[in-house]
């Protein structure tokens, strides 16, 4: 590859983060705090039928919304909550539960799912539905997400996407909203005032 492509590619990547941090700042709903509205979050997953009711009273999803074809901004994302919740005292790290909600249905099966985020560990989850099913969750949760047709890529297409990560509760109340960070520091710190302080912390 000539020095102009790796030139080019770098700026298209930092590019497309650029794009999915300014995602992470749009769209939401008032709710408590300004927070979105949040609530049930009821889809297929790589461990069945998945919903936030299924939580124990004392565990948080930390929720992403993204997909297994991301080229930057998801696999750093979820390195983050790896890391984060990695950082956390055994105890305390049992109470946090990584769900990643892919926008991309049409290419992420709960097959390619599981196979993606088995990279991460054995306690993430991977869910997605229908698209009606996706843009209700999302419009309760602020997020926006848009297709970006690339016909010289073999990908044929990437998806924009909010990358704000969300600390969930069983009832859907979102109990923080962290934005995109290439360091666990701010996850880590939210996970640590919402959970550090609790019961069975």
């Amino acid at each position: 590859m000539t020095r102009q492509g790796r030139i080019g590619l770098a700026l298209g990547a930092a590019l497309l983060a650029a794009t999915a941090v300014w995602l992470g700042y749009q769209h939401w709903t008032g709710g408590r705090d300004g927070l979105p509205e949040g609530g049930p979050i009821e889809l297929p997953s790589t461990q069945g039928e998945f919903s936030l009711r299924q939580l124990d009273e004392d565990q948080l999803a930390v929720v992403f919304f993204g997909y297994t074809w991301c080229p930057d901004v998801c696999p750093m994302s979820l390195a983050v909550v790896r890391q984060a919740r990695g950082a956390l005292p055994e105890a305390q790290r049992e109470r946090v539960v990584p769900l990643m909600v892919s926008v991309d249905p049409e290419r992420d099966t709960l097959a390619r799912l599981e196979e993606y985020l088995a990279y991460f560990g054995e306690a993430f989850i991977g869910a997605t539905g229908s698209q009606a099913q996706l843009e209700d969750i999302a419009e309760r949760y602020g997020v926006v997400w848009r297709k970006v047709e690339t016909p010289d890529s073999a990908l044929d297409y990437t998806v924009d996407h909010t990358a704000s990560l969300y600390l969930v509760d069983a009832a859907g109340e979102i109990r923080r909203r962290v934005l995109h960070s290439p360091t666990p520091g701010p996850l880590q710190a939210a996970l640590e005032a919402e959970i550090g302080g609790r019961q069975g912390g």
